[in-house]
């Protein structure tokens, strides 16, 4: 079974529906780009995944070994999450809180697992400066360790460098890479991005409410030829 499926799922809010009718598979080691206009139901479509947003109808099933609470997540990035007043450390560290269940204080294991994750974003030796300190791209590599740490083979990110310069942007395509390549991570990522975030893609999926395309990068390029 797939990591994820959704069938014929609908999301409304007020009675109007924001996505409709959407099919969609994730398999485990995918990477897979969610393209898409402002307001066509890319972020409501996320958050119904990951168990945010109950759907009108439809089903969401997740398998192969996933839980939903094991799904690392990286929402758009908000003024207040910018000046957030933690440490590095504290900000990683809290990816794990869902793992701990009622108990107040990280074990030995969760704490290593944070400072891994962190090395892996080569921002360990920021671990003790505070978030709000950061440039904007050392800020998303610890939104994205943070995420990591929540992360059991699936990596849900919606518009993770839509803040970022051109050279904190490829800096940061360059680690999800990385993670799809080396560390297997199924990866579903939502960009405007057209270029640069297909470029890595073993899937892409458009959708205006309704799912347009779902497709190979190859098979995407022709049906926006087709399509221009």
């Amino acid at each position: 079974m797939a990591l994820m499926e959704l069938k014929s799922v609908t999301v409304a809010f007020e009675g109007h529906a924001a996505v409709e009718n959407v099919c969609l598979k994730l398999e485990r080691g995918e990477y897979t780009v969610m393209l898409g206009r402002n307001g066509s139901g890319k972020s409501t479509l996320m958050r119904a995944m990951l168990g945010l947003v109950r759907p009108k109808s439809g089903q969401i099933l997740v398998g192969d070994g996933l839980r939903r609470d094991h799904i690392g997540y990286m929402p758009q990035k908000t003024q207040a999450q910018r000046d957030f007043p933690a440490a590095v450390e504290e900000v990683v560290r809290s990816g794990l809180i869902n793992r701990m269940g009622r108990r107040m204080f990280y074990t030995a294991e969760e704490k290593a697992r944070a400072f891994e994750n962190m090395r892996l974003l080569s921002i360990e030796d920021l671990r003790k400066t505070s978030y709000a300190a950061l440039s904007g791209g050392q800020q998303q590599r610890a939104l994205l360790a943070r995420a990591l740490c929540a992360a059991d083979g699936l990596l849900m990110l919606d518009e993770p460098v839509s803040a970022l310069d051109p050279e904190a942007t490829e800096e940061f395509y360059g680690v999800l890479r990385m993670l799809h390549r080396e560390r297997g991570m199924a990866i579903l990522m939502i960009s405007h991005d057209v270029r640069s975030a297909v470029r890595d893609a073993d899937k892409v999926v458009v959708l205006d409410r309704e799912v347009r395309f779902d497709g190979t990068r190859a098979a995407y390029a022709q049906w926006r030829k087709d399509n221009a």
